[in-house]
């Protein structure tokens, strides 16, 4: 320890040391557990928001599509062609049509409204996750000219429709008659439920064979578009210009992406974040600034040993340094205290959130409310270094005052009532 620089030594010395102002000591140790709080809090809170953001893409990309080609106000015609020059793209993996409509399923005395979705069950599987989210039956039991149809689960329980049961499906494209417009019905057979652990999914989706889709929408041999799966679809706005340009012997077609179907959502989870982080560092300034009040205590407590030491040689900067490192050795306990102490929690937050529900019986989430009923977490080591960084910064700045105005000390005056 001696080989350190005298203000190293001094301020480290200044730091262990047990101090006669008892209250003081109480500051500066709630100073540390303010910092670690405030700092495990923050790194808890922006990785559990994390792990929302993932979560929530990643179920979404579950049924949704990365890319998907549909035509401008009409349905797209010569989609084959659209299939093969999209699979020209090095980045797009899979394609399959679709048919996509409104409808109204009753059966009993419910009806609830759904989007119905025709597909083609084989290549559905390699654009989308529904083919392992079934709860009951397959989506292979679903072939064109035997009307079944596959439910969301709590759209079936919403209907109280189980495995076999036949479902109306009302479509609002309807026919003339001469008692006026009736809407299009058909019957359905119930061959399949599926869950995504997504409300919106879940209540509001049906998926019927893309051919019974088009002969109850009059869509003909058109689709509505074309599901396309990429490679990687964080990647999706990079390769739209390359569809774009694979397809540029097309007419009448628009590309959209996976984030462009869900903008404010996504900006909404940024924005969310950015918000955390500013509030949760609120919560650690007030911490570090308690700092202060700890170095202006040991100011006053130290006016004998500060005279002392400038009498024998030490300079103002010299004094301010050794305030500085005492306030900053605080803030970095604190801040590592606070890091290993978010990092345990946010990397087993999966165990400790359960077990709180079951110990005090409550649900955080709840799936009627809720899109997603578990906590879940994402640790980002950048987010713990920017969270360190500036808990260190913060620390660094509330010394800066006390520490200035220790070294302004004259030692007459503070060797004068000693």
């Amino acid at each position: 320890m001696n080989s350190l620089p005298f203000e190293l030594f001094v301020g480290w010395r200044y730091t262990r040391a047990k101090r006669k102002n008892h209250f003081t000591s109480f500051i500066s140790i709630t100073s540390m557990v303010g910092i670690a709080l405030g700092v495990a809090v923050l790194i808890i809170v922006l990785s559990v928001m994390n792990g929302f953001g993932t979560e929530l893409r990643n179920r979404i990309l579950g049924v949704a599509s990365h890319m998907q080609v549909m035509g401008i106000n009409s349905p797209l015609s010569d989609w084959q062609n659209v299939v093969a020059q999209a699979k020209t793209v090095p980045q797009v993996k899979a394609a399959a049509p679709y048919v996509m409509g409104q409808g109204m399923l009753s059966f009993g005395q419910y009806a609830q409204g759904a989007i119905v979705r025709g597909i083609v069950p084989a290549q559905e599987v390699q654009v989308a996750e529904l083919g392992n989210k079934m709860k009951v039956g397959q989506l292979d039991n679903l072939r064109a000219g035997e009307f079944g149809i596959v439910l969301g689960i709590d759209l079936a329980r919403y209907l109280g429709a189980e495995l076999g049961d036949k479902v109306m499906l009302m479509t609002p494209n309807g026919q003339a008659t001469p008692a006026g417009m009736v809407p299009r019905m058909k019957q359905f057979k119930l061959v399949g439920v599926f869950e995504m652990d997504m409300k919106e999914y879940d209540g509001n989706l049906a998926l019927v064979h893309i051919e019974d889709a088009a002969k109850l929408y009059r869509m003909g041999d058109d689709v509505s578009g074309v599901r396309l799966k990429l490679d990687d679809p964080f990647h999706a706005s990079e390769v739209s210009p390359l569809l774009s340009l694979a397809l540029s012997g097309q007419q009448n077609y628009y590309i959209s992406d996976w984030v462009d179907e869900n903008p404010n959502f996504f900006a909404a989870l940024k924005m969310e974040k950015r918000v955390m982080f500013i509030i949760m560092a609120l919560v650690v300034a007030v911490a570090a600034f308690n700092i202060v009040s700890t170095l202006i205590m040991a100011v006053t407590d130290k006016r004998a040993d500060i005279a002392i030491m400038r009498t024998l040689g030490a300079s103002p900067s010299s004094i301010m340094q050794i305030f500085v490192v005492q306030g900053a050795l605080i803030g970095v306990i604190g801040t590592l205290a606070g890091v290993v102490l978010g990092v345990l929690i946010a990397l087993n937050i999966d165990v400790i959130v359960p077990f709180i529900e079951h110990l005090f019986g409550i649900q955080f989430l709840d799936k009627d409310v809720y899109m997603i009923t578990s906590v879940p977490s994402q640790l980002l080591w950048s987010d713990v270094l920017v969270i360190m960084l500036t808990s260190f910064a913060l620390s660094l700045l509330a010394t800066l005052y006390p520490s200035w105005k220790a070294a302004r000390m004259n030692p007459a005056e503070a060797l004068r009532y000693e």
